[in-house]
């Protein structure tokens, strides 16, 4: 197999991704959906179950979680409220950034329910990541609608039916159907680009890496996740023998483990600081993906858990990083 060589300065900047994963996505089936022309009622099934139920397009909405936040500002809803509007800037510049009117509604995890409640939202998105109490208590003040955040078993249909549920919420189905077939145009090319450079059926590994008291940690992204099945229809081989959980597909390893990685590449993202002692540990240097050359840090703001808009980013920077 031929090297895979980067070209220089393809991807600039740097991030690192930090998710906190509070329980496992569900299987729910495709989401029954009534879309309805603009001013009447709008019904759609959850991933609860549950029917969730608007007088017409929502146009103040509240996000959560950082993936509906995205998809909403890529089909053009510039919501109201955010969680955590500061890591959002950080790390997910998918559809461009936040406006200075949207207001910061706490942590994740845990929204502020008295800021949400000032932001008179006709609709909150959340997904099935967040505690069932923080639901209930947000369902005082608005219809919330309830997505599955990740499903190991189908993650690419997930992340696009995710996409058109938000999109008949808000009455943006034909810029849905444009970004989901944007992305499907960026895989296409992209596996022709990659097929033509030699590396169809390589093996591409993808993890992000962490560094806590000295000690260096990788999370791979194994099959079933959404990086390895965005990677597979591009044509690329996941080979991390390592498990995966069963809403996201995150797997966990050390630097020494990285030795067990028979692998033509590695594609990851992490801090400078694990980078810096990356580049003085003999175990790493020693791997032969980094000893060829093979190794390649993503460091623009890629949001690995996002949506197709998200994901196109993410099309163009494997193929810039290894086709170029």
């Amino acid at each position: 197999m031929n090297s895979i060589r980067t070209r220089a300065a393809a991807l600039a900047g740097a991030a690192a991704v930090t998710l906190a994963l509070a329980g496992c996505g569900t299987t729910e089936e495709a989401a029954d959906t009534e879309e309805a022309a603009s001013g009447e009622s709008i019904t759609v099934t959850d991933a609860r179950g549950t029917d969730v139920t608007l007088d017409g397009p929502a146009t103040r909405v509240v996000g959560t979680e950082w993936n509906v936040v995205e998809n909403l500002v890529t089909l053009g809803v510039m919501p109201v409220g955010v969680a955590d509007t500061a890591g959002y800037a950080e790390y997910v510049s998918a559809g461009g950034p936040l406006d200075d009117s949207v207001t910061d509604i706490g942590t994740r995890g845990e929204p502020s329910i008295d800021t949400v409640a000032s932001l008179g939202a006709d609709l909150i998105l959340a997904t099935d990541d967040l505690p069932e109490n923080a639901v209930a208590q947000l369902e005082e003040l608005a219809p919330v609608f309830v997505v599955t955040s990740a499903d190991a078993s189908r993650q690419i249909d997930q992340m696009k039916e995710n996409l058109e549920l938000v999109a008949e919420l808000t009455g943006t189905t034909d810029e849905a159907e444009r970004v989901i077939g944007e992305y499907d145009a960026a895989v296409a090319d992209g596996a022709a680009a990659l097929a033509e450079a030699g590396f169809d059926g390589s093996r591409v590994a993808f993890a992000d890496g962490h560094l806590a008291d000295g000690t260096v940690s990788f999370r791979p992204f194994v099959a079933g996740s959404l990086l390895a099945d965005v990677n597979t229809e591009l044509g690329l081989v996941s080979p991390w023998e390592v498990e995966g959980d069963p809403a996201y597909g995150l797997g966990a390893t050390d630097i020494e483990g990285m030795t067990e990685l028979d692998a033509d590449a590695l594609l990851y993202i992490a801090p400078d600081d694990l980078e810096e002692e990356l580049s003085g540990n003999e175990v790493w240097k020693s791997l032969s993906f980094v000893e060829s050359g093979d190794v390649h840090r993503i460091t623009d703001p890629i949001w690995m858990f996002g949506g197709p808009g998200s994901m196109t980013q993410y099309v163009d920077a494997v193929v810039a990083t290894l086709a170029a």
